[in-house]
């Protein structure tokens, strides 16, 4: 056990601490020196050693004693800064610890008994050990150097010693530091280093070492470390990462570290910019500069040591790294791109960690070139043919040790004219080419010499390959050997010849060897020089650079010395061929993977059969050819109906499908053949291999297809040159133009057969096994292959199949499936496809003889950090086929054809690139027509394109504002471009190009200069090309970025392209275009503005119910308003009334316009309707303002008469009281207590002679036909004399006693020209049984409500009237049938309302008021007699009589809002389109034609029966609607329980006061005034008594009244109802109440101020009783199939006259009636129609309908698929 003892904190105290021991000590010996004790109290010192010394800890041994006695030791250690004490027991060894390292202590050791004796001190000094460095980082490993650094130790430490060694040498280097961390330099790259720090004490002490290791890194790895590639050397950049769209796309910034430059590299090269290898970045070397610019000192010093920064990366490197970290495709990207900006590229490239090279074959497979040597030149001929296969001489040029010469920069000179310079190599004059290699050295660039065929310009007349090594040969003997074996000629650069020259005498080589010397070098030796030259016999292949020789002189010299070696050389190897030079080598070939050598062996076996294209489409490709283009035609004749003639049209239609079954029977009946099974097989293959199969595939196909047109190309032009072989060049030209043949062809195939299979029955097989293609495609298009949407052979979309594809892609990529759309539109052949190549780094099809037909999407992933800009995850991007194709220019169609693409195209864009060529006036006018076709069409529909004009080869720097006139005229071509679609379209509202779309003339419009910089096949892509084009893409993507639209989801955009080609396919696309997106956003509209109108309604019922309440409770009590008057108080409501429907209004309109500004939902394609529902919230306000003071003003009047009776019965029931009070006390004071008998007859008396006293006058009946009379003549006075005359012709008492029968016999003398009088009589009859239907129902609701009549309710009938008779203002009727109609009403109205009225006077007779309570009475005097307590009988009175019929009253009044409310939560009742969906859905079920019968003929009563039904099913159990009534029920007990407790509080003198105190606080209940007063007289009770039994009654009201809700029936319910849900219900969903002019379909148009009818689904006509004149048959035709036809229709708006369906707006402008969604929409009438023909023709008094054979196979399930289909029902 140790105990502790105090520690000395400085050396002082410890001296004063060591004095005390010494007292301590002197005690036992003051006789002498010695103690003098006994020798049993002698305690011996201890024998002290030191065991071990730690950094904090000391080991010291002690030799054990003899004897038995226990000791403790007491041990006390100091040193120079600070000390301590321990006292342990003693033992042999004993631990000190909590010591300092590197320490030196003295320990001074005693031992003590327990009595107290302790024997003499021991001393011994120990070293702690110091503490070596802890925690080595190694950080910053480069090739040669690395740093380190450590954490300080413990204890004072002066330095450290730090040592790097190798396993190679011991000790490489040591150094001593008196900081934390340390560099080590001058290392050798790829070395493991053993590093040692060891701490060096201020006391001379030295730690022990701590080690670690740590390994350099190679050139290649510091290189990559340094530009951040470290991952991509084993995960490979892919295609996909370096086309995304991220920050740096977008950004201008410069590169401001190691980090940014292989990606700006990247950036600038994918859009073809020549600047791209000028990789210097910002930082070091411009701030020197800067500091040097502001230094105004002359400072030679720093002019001469300018800065230079060895930060700087040589190009080769970043070009060579990319490539090393890149797959084979990017590196085919970059070869390709490299190769057009006329880079030279990497043919061996090196690593120089593995001391490999590989043949960059597969990299250069995608180079193409074009060039004209001069044996075609007269021909005008050219070639075209990849690099790897061209027959070309290979010159090389390489360098043997130092070289003064710089070789790249005299390349570059030698491949340039004078006109047109060009750095085609990398050379040490050009920015950051002076920069050290680190990974470069050993790469054999190469290059292409072409000529052009103009013998004044070309350098060579033949082609030429040119190969240039990078580092000395005698580094790289390999890569010399394999070009002194493939090349024509190598010329070896020196500068000192060494005279044995191993290297240039030992080579087996083919290649002529010329060597290239600086004379004017120092080490240049002529000696040595003439030594090798003559041991090679190459005294005539030397070519020297003297004095006298300048640069120009020499490069003329040196281009003859070549020239002569091409035109001479029979050394012509094709880079495929090299390969096995290559392996020869050792050289590794990068095609040699397994997946590339696999795909290759796929593809040939495909192409390899291809002998003769046409021959080989047809038998391998078969579906794609004439059958394709067969059903193309059949479903553009579906739409069309153009060659319909006389026959029906849905025969027509039906006998159109039947044809288009047999196709696809054809096409199913087709084996697959053996080149679409490879090719699947192949493209079902693991990624990698795929894409290298359809590489293979492209490459393969555009060799062949290049060979067959230059042969084709050949017979064309000789076969022109004789005027007589028409029919052979037409023949020809067909053979050009079918020739093509791409990856595209079998994919369309592939579309084929995958659309037959979906013909089959699903459990087929066949159609089975083809389910997985779809996927396989979207596979393929995530990963950047494009993707056909159009076919521009058959001018057709494989609907099916481009559809099944986009969704499998939206399921692989869900939920990140939100894409932006960018589309390219122009006249063929001005490099449309190159621009969006150049912008977005994506390789569309470019080459010779392919231009695009069709449209092709391809799709470009979006960062993370650009998704968050332009909330989209993916970019597509469509390159389209031109317009205004030769090829198509002989076909009549190709205008149509051209307006369908252009229109589908912008359709599915955000934003459409025109590219224009303002040269060409009148083909300029043909595409603007076109494309301002395709705008305006997209206007009408809801979609908003965005729109960039790009001019091309405009390159001077002043052209945006030269061309200002030319922009000008642009804008006035677009004008009138506009007013002539817009005239076609017949929406010729459009007046100029900024109508139909938001367009700037200054910003609209973009000059991009021509591509190539110079004259081809020499000219690189020009930097202002690139540039251009780089600003054009920045402004595209931050027009997206801006856009208020939302992007669209891959699922909508699949649902855009459908819809789009259905109404393309059309001839009228505005009025045929029907989306379901559109239906969505619409639906989503009508939706939340219902809830808003219902709010609104809502809210104003609440308000009104309030209102009605405070006017029925006006002068009943107390007044809390402070209104004395009841004028006052109207006046007052009607103002409140007025600012709470300006609130709502205000409300709900902006609802609407915070809706309109979101960009979720796709709002802005129902940006359209804003105003209508804009008007439709207006007039909302209107029509509640009108409800609301009419219910006011009856309310305030019929309170007005009652305050009159309420006086009446107040004053009998005082005179009463009196009496009765009288009675008692005249009872009482005969002191004989009486029987009940005796009572009765004294009241009975009393009863009598009061009745007798009192004067009843009589209540006199107002004469409601009066008043009736009065308001029906001041609404028809301004009608005209023939109204007034009407009017006096017949009372109104003698109106509407018999039905009313219109019979148009006058108005059709007046109104010749009406067609069918007995379909007008008809109509115009069912219109007036309509509108007598609605004023019935609601004159029979004023009845049930039971108040007295007011003048309001005559004034509402006559204004539902007006309306409906506006509403249907169409069928044209005359005055006499609008007065005639009215007085019906009017006069049925009359007597209703009288009765009612006397009704009301009765029930209210003062009279009879006071004998219906004389038995209450009686009782009551009874009571008051007998002195009886009347507490709580009195509060049982209360309750029954006044708080249980207003509790009752509150529900009734509050609960249809509730009912209505629940109701909309149900999707049939949220928008018109779900309620018909749902009507049509339930009459399927029931399938009854009774009810068919009655939904066509009666639809209104109809449609409110099946709203009662439905609301009456809903609440069919009790529980759900008892909810709501036990909340309002809940309220008003609330409500009454909180007015008792003010009352009780509240200072009333009596119970009387008490009783009114707390009917004025039930504000929310209307208490019945007659009740009131009866309670009140001969009332005893004790108010505190009261109050409790009050309570308690009220509670058990609350019980009972909760077992009545319970067991009423829903229909009892809404008897009883202020608000009727039925009606509110019916209100909002009948709309309109318009029905097609054809079809009698009602309109689903939301807002009620909508100024376009529409309806989801057409019915045949025959439903709507048309019918032949001639065989009196049902007519079939269906309107949505009849306004796309030829087919004529008459009727009375047509006057008789025949019309054109398609011409129907002009007769029903209101109307928009779009052809069906799809050709099965429908069906649900078709099925109707041909179950309950004969019922029908029955019914309307007709034949029978011709109905087409198919219309009876259609099932129960088709119907309802047909009707989700067309109300878009998902």
């Amino acid at each position: 056990m140790t105990e502790s003892v105090s520690t000395m904190d400085n050396s002082e105290e410890e001296e004063e601490f060591y004095d005390a021991q010494d007292v301590f000590l002197e005690r036992y010996c003051e006789e002498g020196d010695s103690p003098a004790t006994p020798q049993s109290d002698y305690v011996p010192p201890p024998e002290v050693t030191v065991l071990h010394a730690g950094t904090e800890t000391v080991s010291l041994g002690l030799t054990p004693t003899d004897s038995s006695v226990r000791y403790k030791l007491h041990i006390v250690y100091s040193c120079d800064t600070h000390g301590g004490s321990v006292i342990v027991e003693e033992s042999s060894t004993v631990n000190v610890d909590g010591l300092h390292p590197g320490t030196e202590y003295t320990f001074r050791i005693t031992r003590r008994a327990e009595n107290g004796n302790q024997s003499e001190t021991a001393s011994v000094s120990v070293l702690t050990e110091p503490s070596p460095p802890v925690q080595i980082t190694v950080y910053q490993v480069n090739s040669e150097s690395l740093s380190l650094s450590w954490d300080t130790p413990a204890g004072e430490v002066e330095s450290y010693i730090v040592t790097c060694c190798s396993e190679e040498e011991s000790c490489v280097q040591e150094l001593t530091t008196n900081t934390n961390s340390l560099t080590f330099s001058s290392l050798n790259p790829g070395v493991c280093y053993s590093l040692q720090v060891s701490a060096q004490l201020k006391n001379g002490r030295r730690s022990k070492p701590t080690v670690t290791s740590s390994r350099t890194k190679t050139h290649l790895e510091s290189l990559l470390k340094d530009l951040d590639l470290e991952q991509h050397y084993s995960e490979k950049l892919s295609l996909s990462t370096i086309l995304q769209i991220d920050e740096k796309t977008m950004s201008e910034e410069l590169v401001k570290c190691y980090t940014d430059l292989p990606w700006y590299f990247l950036k600038k090269l994918m859009m073809v910019n020549v600047t791209a290898r000028n990789v210097k970045y910002t930082s070091a070397y411009d701030s020197t500069c800067d500091a040097m610019s502001g230094n105004t000192e002359f400072d030679l010093d720093n002019l001469v040591n300018s800065p230079y920064s060895g930060d700087i990366v040589n190009p080769l490197d970043i070009i060579n790294a990319l490539f090393l970290c890149s797959d084979g495709f990017v590196q085919q990207e970059i070869a390709l791109k490299m190769s057009m900006c006329q880079f030279s590229v990497p043919l061996l490239l090196p690593n120089c960690d593995t001391k490999q090279c590989t043949l960059m074959l597969w990299a250069m497979r995608d180079i193409v070139k074009k060039y004209r040597p001069q044996s075609l030149s007269e021909s005008k001929g050219f070639i075209e043919d990849r690099v790897v296969l061209s027959n070309l001489p290979m010159i090389s040029f390489v360098r043997l040790g130092e070289c003064s010469l710089s070789k790249s920069e005299i390349l570059n000179k030698l491949l340039s004219n004078s006109q047109q310079y060009h750095d085609t190599f990398v050379h040490h004059n050009m920015e950051c080419g002076d920069s050290p290699r680190r990974i470069s050295n050993g790469l054999v660039e190469i290059t292409w010499y072409l000529p052009c065929g103009n013998k004044n310009m070309d350098l060579f007349s033949e082609p030429v390959t040119v190969a240039n090594l990078r580092g000395d040969i005698a580094s790289f003997e390999t890569q010399y050997s394999f070009l002194c074996q493939t090349s024509a000629a190598v010329f070896v650069f020196f500068d000192d010849l060494d005279s044995e020259c191993r290297l240039l005498t030992n080579q087996h080589h083919k290649a002529q060897i010329f060597l290239v010397g600086n004379h004017q070098s120092k080490r240049f030796r002529l000696d040595a020089l003439k030594n090798v030259a003559t041991k090679l016999g190459l005294t005539k292949n030397v070519i020297l650079k003297t004095k006298q020789m300048n640069d120009a002189d020499f490069i003329k010299n040196m281009r003859k010395i070549v020239r002569d070696v091409v035109e001479k050389s029979e050394i012509k190897i094709p880079i495929e061929q090299m390969a096995d030079i290559a392996h020869e080598l050792g050289i590794l070939v990068d095609e040699e993977s397994p997946e590339c050598q696999t795909a290759k062996k796929n593809a040939d076996a495909i192409t390899a059969e291809i002998q003769d294209t046409l021959e080989y489409k047809e038998v391998q490709l078969p579906l794609q050819g004439h059958t394709w283009k067969e059903l193309t035609r059949l479903e553009k004749e579906e739409f069309r109906l153009r060659k319909v003639g006389s026959e029906n049209i849905e025969k027509y239609k039906s006998d159109l499908q039947v044809e288009k079954r047999k196709l696809r029977k054809k096409q199913n009946s087709y084996d697959m053949s053996n080149a679409m099974t490879c090719f699947i097989d192949a493209i079902s293959s693991p990624r990698i291999e795929r894409s290298y199969f359809l590489k293979w595939m492209r490459i393969n196909l555009d060799n062949l297809s290049r060979e067959k047109l230059s042969d084709l190309r050949e017979q064309y032009k000789k076969k022109c040159q004789n005027s007589e072989n028409k029919e052979e060049i037409k023949d020809i030209d067909r053979k050009l133009s079918n020739s093509s043949l791409g990856t595209e062809h079998f994919f369309r195939e592939m579309g084929q057969i995958y659309e037959a299979s979906v013909s089959l029955p699903e459990t087929d097989p066949s159609r089975q096994q083809l389910q997985h293609l779809p996927k396989l495609c979207a596979g393929l298009l995530l990963d950047g292959f494009p993707l056909e949407l159009v076919d521009g052979d058959a001018s057709n979309i494989p609907l099916r199949w481009v559809s099944d594809v986009l969704s499998q892609l939206n399921a692989l990529v869900s939920p990140k499936s939100k894409i932006l759309v960018v589309t390219v539109l122009g006249v063929q052949s001005t490099g449309k496809s190159t621009l969006l190549n150049t912008m977005f780094g994506v390789q569309f099809a470019v080459s010779s003889g392919r231009c695009t037909r069709g449209a092709f999407m391809l799709l470009i992933r979006v960062n993370e950090d650009v998704k968050k800009v332009l909330n989209c995850d993916f970019m597509v991007i469509i390159d389209t086929e031109g317009l205004k194709s030769p090829e198509l220019a002989q076909l009549d169609n190709s205008h149509e054809h051209d307006n369908e693409l252009a229109t589908l195209v912008v359709g599915l864009s955000d934003i459409t690139i025109v590219n224009i060529a303002m040269e060409n006036s009148t083909e300029m006018k043909d595409i603007l027509q076109i494309v301002v076709h395709a705008f305006l069409r997209m206007k009408e529909v809801g979609k908003k394109p965005k729109c960039q004009f790009v001019h091309q080869n405009v390159s001077d720097v002043s052209a945006h504002e030269k061309n200002l006139r030319d922009r000008k005229l642009l804008l006035q071509q677009l004008n009138e471009m506009t007013q002539a679609a817009a005239k076609m379209e017949k929406k010729e509202e459009n007046k100029s190009f900024t109508d139909v779309m938001e367009y700037s003339p200054d910003t609209g419009n973009w000059y991009i200069p021509g591509l190539w910089n110079g004259n081809p096949p020499m000219a690189p892509v020009n930097a202002g090309y690139s540039e251009a084009v780089y600003e054009l893409k920045k402004n595209i993507i931050q027009m997206l970025g801006n856009c208020n639209s939302s992007a669209n989801k891959i699922s909508e955009f699949t649902e855009w392209m459908s819809s789009l080609w259905t109404a393309v396919k059309h001839e009228n696309f505005i009025f045929s275009f029907r989306n379901s997106l559109v239906a969505d956003a619409y639906m989503r509209l009508c939706t939340k503005f219902n809830k808003w109108e219902w709010e609104f309604k809502k809210g104003m019922y609440t308000w009104v119910t309030d209102a009605e309440t405070k006017i029925s409770n006006f002068g009943k009590f107390a007044s809390k308003s402070g209104k004395h008057d009841m004028r006052e108080l109207l006046t007052s409501l009607k103002n409140e009334a007025c600012t709470v429907l300006s609130k709502w209004e205000t409300e709900l309109l902006e609802n609407l316009t915070q809706y309109f500004k979101q960009t979720e939902g796709h709002v802005y394609l129902v940006e359209g309707y804003k105003e209508e529902f804009s008007n439709s919230a207006k007039s909302l306000r209107g029509e509640m303002e009108r409800s609301v003071v009419n219910q006011l003003e009856a309310a305030a009047d019929i309170r007005q008469g009652m305050v009159k009776l309420d006086s009446i019965k107040e004053n009998h029931t005082k005179q009463l009281e009196k009496r009765v009070c009288a009675l008692i006390e005249e009872c009482q004071k005969k002191k004989v207590k009486m029987t009940d008998k005796e009572l009765d007859k004294e009241f009975d008396k009393m009863w009598t002679k009061m009745v007798e006293e009192l004067s009843f006058s009589k209540q006199k009946a107002s004469d409601v036909c009066t008043s009736v009379s009065h308001y029906l003549r001041t609404n028809l006075s301004h009608k005209g004399s023939r109204a007034c005359q009407l009017l006096s012709q017949k009372s109104l008492q003698d109106c509407g006693l018999e039905a009313f029968k219109y019979t148009a016999e006058g108005f059709f003398n007046r109104c010749k020209e009406l067609f069918n009088i007995q379909g007008h009589t008809i109509a115009a009859q069912k219109m007036a049984d309509s509108i007598i239907a609605a004023c019935t129902q609601f004159v029979s609701e004023k009845m049930k409500r039971k108040a007295n009549y007011h003048n309001t309710y005559t004034q509402e009938i006559l204004h539902m009237i007006d309306e409906r008779l506006q509403t249907n203002k169409d069928l044209k009727t005359d005055i006499d049938f609008e007065v005639s109609l009215k007085q019906h009403i009017c006069g049925i109205a009359t007597r209703e309302f009288q009765k009612m009225h006397e009704d009301f006077l009765h029930v209210n007779d003062p009279y009879r008021c006071l004998t219906q309570n004389k038995e209450k009475f009686r009782a009551d005097f009874k009571d008051v007699f007998n002195k009886r307590d009347q507490c709580q009988k009195k509060a049982e009175e209360f309750t029954d009589r006044c708080l249980k019929p207003a509790v009752k009253d509150f529900v009734n009044r509050s609960l249809g809002p509730d009912i209505i409310d629940e109701m909309q939560t149900c999707k049939q009742f949220s928008t018109r389109m779900f309620f018909q969906y749902a009507v049509l859905l339930d009459l399927l079920s029931k399938d009854d034609f009774e009810k068919y019968l009655s939904y066509i003929c009666s639809y209104e009563d109809y449609v409110k029966k099946w709203i009662l039904n439905q609301i009456m099913e809903h609440f069919s159990n009790p529980s759900t609607v008892f909810e709501f009534e036990n909340r309002h029920l809940q309220s008003s007990i609330s409500s009454i329980n909180n007015a008792m407790k003010k009352a009780k509080t509240g200072e009333s003198g009596n119970l009387k006061t008490f009783v009114e105190d707390i009917c004025t606080k039930l504000d929310k209940l209307v208490i019945s005034q007659d009740a009131l007063g009866a309670f009140m007289i001969l009332n005893n009770a004790d108010q505190e008594q009261f109050a409790h039994w009050l309570t308690e009654c009220v509670k058990d009201m609350a019980q009972a009244l909760r077992e009545e809700f319970k067991k009423s029936n829903i229909e009892m319910k809404l008897i009883n109802l202020h608000v009727k849900p039925q009606n509110e219900l019916f209100a909002k969903l009948i709309g309109c109440g318009k029905q097609c002019p054809f079809c009698k379909a009602p309109c689903e148009a939301g807002g009620k101020a909508h100024t376009e009818h529409f309806a989801s689904l057409h019915r045949p006509e025959g439903l709507g009783k048309y019918r032949w004149k001639a065989t009196k048959k049902l007519a079939i035709d269906i309107c949505s199939s009849a306004v796309i036809s030829d087919v004529n229709f008459c009727c009375n708006a047509t006057k008789g006259e025949w019309h054109p369906y398609k011409r129907y707006k002009e007769i029903f402008p209101d109307w928009k009636i779009a052809p069906d969604v799809s050709l099965e929409a429908s069906d649900y009438w078709k099925y109707v129609m041909a179950k309950f023909n004969d019922e029908f023709a029955k019914e309307y008094n007709a034949n029978p309908a011709d109905i087409p054979s198919a219309w009876k196979d259609i099932k129960p399930e088709q119907a309802e698929a047909s009707l989700s289909e067309s109300f878009n029902n998902k």
